[in-house]
């Protein structure tokens, strides 16, 4: 069997190379506009930065993926399909991609440009699966966080793609391409402008020695003196209910599988994948190391492979909570 990627986030290019050095087998990126779902101000690529990047990826041997993950605007559609034709023109390794439009323009217009189907298409059976290979001819697909180990091999077991998982970083308790709250909120879609607490909407109060902070209006949290804020967002806001505070729809925290990665790997998924595009250099580095050394260890030995206590601590230190979780690997409910 094929050894499993492990594939690191580049928000910039000084991560792409922490990526690269730190041993990645694939890095992804995005340009910077609304073309992509993490379009903060300061982050991802240039053309002339994605060639610098492309170009430093394979002299290490390791492959570069271009996302495009975000859907065209109704007043003018022209940056996403521009994005496509660069991403083809630079050679990239291949292209992450949601909208049906696009995927149709990519495929008649770059048919040698391999296409992975994006989380934001929320396909996560076996005939939305086909229905992507058959019109569009995905070489992979990228499952949303709602799947089991074992439901992912009988995933594996149907379909004639590859499979990517996220093995590591933020969650949400949206089904990916399926995110309301924050639209209704701040009155734009994270599907459309890229991210889900757009800087204009955010607002940071001190009110009575507290820090209030507000996402389009509502509040979100109040921390007291001393308390580390969180950046906003709706689904990791902390909300009165039941006469008591707390994060009612998530707590955060970040997904880590390093506990159950024999099952994850032995369920037959291509790529291992590291959420974080946003995240400093520092994250990319720690996390691209730490998933590098548990794939190495794993194939070593399978049989005898343990997520070693400092691998967990290091990671647990640059999550979001300082904690981990395995998400919807291990809900029971499913």
């Amino acid at each position: 069997m094929k050894r499993v990627e492990v594939l690191a986030p580049a928000g910039n290019l000084p991560s792409l190379r922490a990526a690269v050095d730190n041993g990645a087998d694939a890095v992804y990126f995005g340009f910077r506009d609304a073309t992509n779902a993490r379009n903060f101000e300061g982050l991802n690529f240039s053309e002339s930065e994605a060639a610098q990047g492309i170009a430093y990826a394979r002299q290490h041997g390791v492959k570069a993926n271009v996302v495009l993950n975000t859907f065209p605007q109704v007043n003018d559609p022209s940056p996403w399909y521009q994005a496509v034709d660069a991403a083809a023109r630079l050679q990239a390794d291949a292209i992450i991609l949601a909208n049906i439009a696009l995927l149709r323009y990519c495929r008649e217009r770059h048919p040698g440009l391999p296409i992975h189907l994006s989380v934001q298409a929320s396909a996560s059976n076996a005939e939305a699966i086909r229905f992507y290979q058959r019109h569009f001819q995905i070489a992979r697909v990228i499952l949303p966080r709602v799947l089991t180990a074992p439901e992912i091999r009988v995933l594996h077991d149907k379909v004639d793609v590859e499979l990517e998982v996220f093995a590591f970083g933020g969650l949400c308790v949206m089904a990916e391409g399926r995110c309301h709250l924050s639209s209704f909120v701040t009155g734009v879609s994270p599907n459309i402008e890229g991210v889900c607490s757009p800087a204009r909407a955010v607002r940071f109060e001190n009110v009575d020695g507290k820090l209030r902070t507000r996402l389009g209006g509502a509040l979100i949290a109040e921390y007291g003196p001393g308390e580390e804020a969180a950046y906003p967002t709706i689904c990791k806001g902390r909300f009165q209910a039941n006469e008591r505070v707390y994060h009612v729809m998530e707590e955060p925290g970040s997904l880590n599988i390093l506990e159950i990665l024999p099952q994850v790997i032995e369920a037959g998924v291509a790529s291992l994948k590291i959420e974080g595009r946003q995240r400093t250099k520092s994250y990319v580095g720690t996390v691209t190391k730490i998933l590098r050394q548990a794939v190495d260890s794993y194939y070593e030995n399978p049989a005898a492979y343990r997520a070693k206590p400092a691998w967990i601590r290091a990671l647990n230190a640059t999550s979001e909570g300082t904690t981990h979780t395995l998400g919807t690997y291990e809900e029971s409910w499913q």
